[in-house]
């Protein structure tokens, strides 16, 4: 097994049993490529990783940015409209003027590792290996490592030898772009397909043990090159005397082995299928036409599919299988949108037998799952200068959710598929209930350029309200919140006088909204936003009550657009009936008219 040196003298032994079997992508970082300018982008790698923002922000460029560095040959050569603005100058680039892609792996279990000055061994176990590739020129890069004994990267050398080898050792890419051409595409379907069937062989191999007919072939190819290179033996001895002899003059002193290695990654020499296989659709006793000439609805159902089986498939005991990573380009596309949450789903079970990592870009919030442990949501965006940035704003792992805010947002989300648009952009409001969004909406309406970014976040609920604040306080920027008051009391079905839970829930919304590095603005309706913005409690049917009067009333009107001036902070003047609030107290002060009164208070 491997060693890795951390430092200069010092080795650092790694049992084979502690080697972490989860290999993956760790982090991607990209530098003046395409829209990428100067700034560097850093992509932290998850499980899933939902790249999100507008229209041509560079979010195609990233997942371009992996293609590139796995492709080998001429398909692995960068095209003068790769550079930054799309051209290359006679001079030479300067060093901070070039594209630059660094990727950092973590080996897999069965992965044959480079020298130990490449490898940093974590406390864990996982094998970590950085690379980075920088072009001069269109064509070809430079290939470097990071070399963990001198803490810098190399200046001649990287951390692999062929390209081949570097690419088994990498997690083997599966990318299928938006609008790649029928050929194309049908190419990467057909590869996934290829997958799932090698994975299902695995599957009955290890069933069926070394006494199987699929093992016995194994070890039959395995005697029959072991005999082929036992033979040619002579012939190998004799080209690489003659390797010695020819590097003598320059290397004196230094010997030549060459390796056939015989029994290296057998299952390579035995294939499944003909080359290339072929893939028809068509009616059962009708014409079947090949894949590529079926529309695009057809291709990606049978992509989606595909991925079905993958994710239905379980990792082998082991855990060693060569991982793998699915670049999709808004998975959005042809779904009937009765599809797109059985789609989501596929997505997500994906990495769920720990070999696989889906890295995806969408315009589309259903395609976004608020209660995975597993996502990371990184918005991309071009500021006004022109520059990209790519800003993680979620990781589950950094939000603190509890197990109660995850089934409060799985249930949000069931319910509203569409609750993530605040991923995407703009100013947004989170408001306890339908009755606030019919409102709010219906004077959007009315002017929608004004308030063309923003976005009304449906809570349904306090405590959602809690966990929807964990989440935005991960992005850094201000938002606000309404909700109700509510009363410190309530009758009870016996007309006793009881504490209210809903007011306890105030208390955690504040507490929530203070750990927000940005500025909140938090606001409470008296004592409740029927009574706030219409004097009175609306009877019947809320939400549709609410829309109506704000519709037909011109005053409720009024008051609903100052509210909504007010949190989305085109005014600095709290409309009456509501209060800005960081005080229990002061909150407590303001309902305290609206409490009813009794002689009996029983505690509850």
């Amino acid at each position: 097994m491997a060693t890795a040196k951390k430092k200069v003298g010092e080795k650092k032994l790694v049992a084979e049993d502690q080697v972490a079997p989860r290999a993956r992508m760790h982090k991607l970082v990209i530098k003046n490529f395409r829209a990428i300018g100067r700034q560097a982008v850093e992509i932290e790698l998850d499980d899933i990783v939902v790249l999100v923002g507008a229209n041509n922000t560079g979010k195609s460029s990233i997942l371009r940015a992996y293609q590139l560095v796995m492709e080998s040959g001429a398909r692995g050569d960068l095209l003068a409209e790769d550079f930054p603005g799309g051209y290359v100058t006679g001079a030479e680039l300067k060093d901070e003027d070039m594209p630059s892609i660094e990727l950092e792996t973590v080996l897999f279990a069965d992965s044959k590792p480079p020298a130990d000055k490449w490898i940093d061994v974590r406390p864990n176990g996982d094998r970590h290996v950085r690379e980075r590739w920088t072009w001069r020129c269109p064509g070809k890069p430079e290939k470097r490592g990071f070399n963990v004994e001198l803490n810098a990267w190399d200046a001649n050398h990287g951390p692999w030898g062929t390209a081949s080898v570097a690419q088994s050792n990498r997690p083997e890419m599966h990318r299928i772009e938006a609008f790649d051409d029928p050929k194309r595409q049908a190419d990467s379907i057909i590869s996934l397909l290829e997958e799932a069937t090698k994975q299902r062989v695995k599957a009955l191999i290890e069933e069926e043990g070394k006494e199987g007919a699929y093992a016995k072939l194994l070890a039959g190819v395995a005697e029959l090159q072991k005999a082929v290179a036992t033979e040619a033996m002579e012939a190998i001895d004799e080209v690489r005397l003659e390797l010695v002899r020819a590097m003598a003059d320059v290397f004196p002193g230094y010997s030549i082995t060459l390796d056939a290695r015989p029994e290296d990654d057998l299952s390579r020499s035995i294939s499944f299928f003909k080359a290339p296989p072929a893939l028809r659709m068509g009616p059962a006793d009708g014409h079947q036409s090949d894949l590529e000439r079926q529309g695009s609805g057809a291709r990606r159902t049978l992509m989606w599919n595909a991925l079905r089986i993958i994710a239905d498939h379980k990792a082998g005991a082991k855990g060693t299988e060569r991982p793998h990573v699915l670049l999709l380009d808004e998975p959005e596309l042809c779904l009937h949108p009765a599809a797109v949450r059985d789609a989501c789903n596929v997505l997500y079970s994906l990495p769920g037998g720990k070999t696989w990592q889906v890295m995806v870009t969408t315009h589309s919030p259903a395609f976004i799952d608020l209660s995975r442990n597993n996502t990371s949501i990184v918005r991309v965006e071009r500021s006004q200068a022109g520059t990209v940035s790519g800003t993680t704003i979620f990781r589950p792992d950094r939000a603190r959710l509890g197990d109660e805010d995850k089934e409060r947002l799985k249930l949000l989300n069931m319910y509203d598929p569409y609750v993530a648009e605040f991923f995407f952009g703009g100013r947004t409001v989170i408001v306890e209930g339908d009755t606030e969004y019919a409102a709010f909406r219906e004077v959007i309406a009315d002017d929608p350029v004004k308030f063309h970014d923003v976005h009304i976040v449906r809570a349904r609920g306090k405590y959602t309200i809690v966990a929807l604040c964990k989440i935005l306080n991960q992005f850094k920027c201000s938002y606000s919140v309404l909700h109700d008051a509510d009363l410190q009391r309530a009758k009870n079905r016996k007309g006793q006088l009881v504490a209210n839970s809903a007011w306890v829930a105030n208390g955690r919304i504040l507490e929530e909204v203070k750990n927000s590095p940005s500025d909140v603005r938090l606001v409470a309706s008296l004592h409740t936003f029927e009574v706030a913005m219409f004097g009175e409690l609306v009877s019947g049917e809320k939400p549709y009550a609410s829309w109506l009067r704000v519709r037909e009333d011109a005053l409720a009107r009024k008051r609903v657009l100052d509210l909504l001036e007010f949190l989305v902070r085109s005014s600095d003047v709290c409309p009456a009936g509501v209060l800005e609030w960081d005080d229990e107290a002061a909150l407590s002060e303001a309902v305290a008219e609206f409490e009813p009164v009794a002689d009996e208070v029983v505690e509850g």
